[in-house]
């Protein structure tokens, strides 16, 4: 029963992390396709950035695949806003 309940919720752990990670996304495009980034807060992306970053090497290291699964597009996309931010705060 133990072993069930584990294997749920790595995989509940693995799928919301992959959704969560999803949210970088939309904020992207957003900055993006708006060449503006005057209302992101570029010390909060900061910290989203170099926290997933964190997160995906502690999982590498211990080969934990929920984490893995779950910083990997995280830390595509946060470092993605965070760099277009930088990008489009220099044009304005």
């Amino acid at each position: 029963m133990e072993d069930i309940f584990l294997n749920f919720i790595k995989i509940l752990a693995t799928i919301m992390g992959v959704i969560m990670s999803l949210g970088y996304f939309p904020q992207a495009y957003k900055v993006y396709k708006n060449q503006s980034s005057k209302d992101i807060s570029i010390s909060a992306f900061v910290i989203f950035s170099l926290g997933t970053l964190t997160w995906l090497i502690y999982g590498l290291i211990i080969m934990d695949i929920p984490i893995i699964l779950g910083f990997v597009l995280g830390v595509i996309g946060s470092w993605l806003v965070l760099i277009l931010s930088l990008i489009y705060r220099r044009r304005a």
